[in-house]
């Protein structure tokens, strides 16, 4: 099982620890010792006014994490800005103000480390949460991002007959790929579909690049100078293996989990873009190659999309982790929500009845109705 769709953020920030802690559920209810969880790292370290990766939420402000100044944390992004270590100064002094110890030391104890990207940072630091919150080891979440997508693709790309390969590089079936891509987006679910990059970001200067597929080439719209990569599949594995390439939210998810037949679990937008994906391979598998073929067989029989943010708990992780039992935080919340009605614990799934995009799909499904 995979937990996809976080954001590169420290877990005491709300949304992302209630997306661990579902995910954390799930591991236990199935008897798994394991998960892993995938932590989206192409966003700015500042995405809006004090809020992303470079920001820690404590309640009553902010804390600058990694001290970076406001003009760097808006021009870097998380996989790519390093190397980094943690405001030591900003974190003893909200100790001084508010009730942390239930967690301020965990992250103290790597005050004197380096890390080479923001990305390496809030893994280690979120790893060693968890492990602090569940100190029986009940289920240990593994830690992965876009760099790991990045190495599994250059690995598909190491033979011309790959089925990856055979569809960014071969002609016609890219072709069919472009029009699979065009058809979904412009259906009923299109608003879902993550369409910002061609294939790949690039990376540049520490920050993530948009590319578009040009002439041959992944360029920087605008830029002359900025990045110009063959799209040849020698090119394209080198420089995912050189860090100057991610996949994109397509084909990241077609190397984790829908070829794999990993199960993942995401937020709202996720069931409707997983689905899509689905959709988009399925319309350009060849059904005369077996292997193919055997794998539209398997994708129409079992979906592979799952939803997300349905915890609704208002409470902030600060609040939580004072009113629990050190060390054992993540098995008394499993006891407390044992106790709770699905209903309760989603507030009656408001976060998915309030979400624009699925009001306006829900809408325009009872009008064709």
């Amino acid at each position: 099982m995979i937990q996809s769709g976080l954001h590169c953020l420290l877990l005491m920030d709300r949304i992302t620890f209630d997306a661990l802690l579902l995910a954390w559920f799930g591991a236990i209810e199935n008897g798994l010792s394991a998960f892993v969880a995938f932590m989206g790292t192409t966003m700015t370290m500042e995405t809006i006014g004090r809020e992303g990766p470079g920001w820690l939420d404590v309640g009553d402000d902010k804390v600058n994490l990694f001290s970076m100044g406001r003009h760097k944390l808006c021009r870097k992004s998380a996989c790519a800005a390093g190397p980094v270590s943690l405001n030591k100064r900003a974190l003893e002094a909200v100790g001084d103000e508010t009730d942390a110890s239930r967690w301020l030391g965990t992250l103290l104890a790597s005050q004197d480390k380096v890390f080479g990207t923001a990305a390496d940072a809030l893994t280690a630091l979120n790893e060693d949460l968890v492990a602090d919150w569940d100190r029986s080891g009940m289920a240990r979440p593994v830690f992965i991002d876009d760099r790991l997508a990045a190495s599994a693709m250059a690995r598909h790309l190491e033979h011309d007959g790959s089925l990856l390969s055979r569809l960014l590089i071969e002609p016609a079936r890219r072709h069919r790929l472009e029009h699979a891509l065009q058809e979904a987006a412009s259906g009923p679910f299109g608003r879902f579909l993550p369409n910002a990059t061609d294939y790949f970001w690039g990376i540049r200067e520490q920050r993530v690049r948009k590319l578009e597929l040009k002439d041959g080439h992944l360029i920087e719209p605008d830029r002359p100078q900025g990045l110009s990569i063959p799209f040849e599949r020698l090119q394209l594995r080198q420089a995912l293996l050189d860090g100057v390439l991610l996949p994109n939210l397509f084909l990241m998810f077609l190397v984790l989990a829908i070829l794999p037949r990993v199960r993942v679990v995401g937020g709202l937008r996720q069931i409707g873009y997983v689905a899509l994906f689905h959709s988009i391979l399925l319309a350009v598998l060849d059904e005369n190659v077996p292997e193919e073929r055997d794998l539209a067989a398997e994708l129409q029989v079992r979906e592979n999309a799952w939803g997300m943010r349905v915890i609704d708990e208002k409470t902030s992780v600060r609040e939580q982790l004072a009113g629990l039992p050190e060390g054992a935080l993540l098995p008394d919340l499993l006891r407390q929500y044992r106790l709770r009605t699905f209903a309760q614990t989603t507030d009656d799934l408001k976060l998915v009845r309030e979400n624009a995009r699925w009001r306006k799909i829900g809408k325009a499904a009872i009008k064709a109705t």
